[in-house]
């Protein structure tokens, strides 16, 4: 086993130092997902989500300060945005709900999400409920139609054909070939 990343040793601005937390923390985790696959798939699963959310809210926080002095959204409103549309994936969510966890106006929201986030909100609410529908296809025995429920599409054709669209196939063919025997 490699030794973890030494922040002190290894880094010398405030810069390297996160990125040294960052990248120890993911090392870990992944790690601990590679010891308990054979044996706790559960646990595998939790360990590689942490990750994934971990490196993916790093991400938006580097790209987040980048845009937040062009006019697009501060780190800590992605990260506040994003929580939010993770939590309520399954209810309707309007552009309005989300200025208002940003604290911005609606008129100028859309702009500043755009350029914070690089889509619209529509489009990456679209993406993160195929992304979570595309996580219980793998980690769980749901059906479509309660997957699509849970993920906020209003009925299993909605999610059909957004993963379609998106795919190239369709869920269960997507499902199918991705299984786990």
């Amino acid at each position: 086993m490699e030794r973890p990343y030494n922040e002190a040793s290894d880094v010398s601005s405030p810069t390297d130092l996160e990125f040294g937390f960052v990248a120890n923390s993911l090392m870990l985790l992944l790690e601990a997902a590679k010891s308990e696959i054979e044996h706790d798939r559960e646990a595998t699963k939790s360990s590689l989500t942490t990750a994934q959310f971990i490196l993916q809210s790093e991400m938006e926080r580097r790209s987040g300060a980048k845009s937040s002095a062009t006019g697009g959204l501060a780190g800590w409103q992605m990260v506040r945005i994003r929580s939010f549309i993770d939590s309520n994936l399954d209810q309707t969510i309007h552009a309005s709900d989300l200025s208002a966890v940003a604290q911005r106006s609606t008129a100028h929201f859309s702009r500043a999400f755009k350029q914070a986030f690089g889509e619209p909100p529509h489009a990456f609410l679209i993406r993160r409920r195929l992304e979570e529908a595309c996580r219980l296809m793998l980690t769980s025995s749901a059906s479509l139609s309660e997957i699509s429920l849970s993920v906020g599409f209003s009925d299993q054709g909605h999610l059909c054909k957004l993963f379609r669209k998106a795919f190239g196939q369709s869920p269960s063919r997507w499902r199918r070939e991705r299984e786990i025997l």
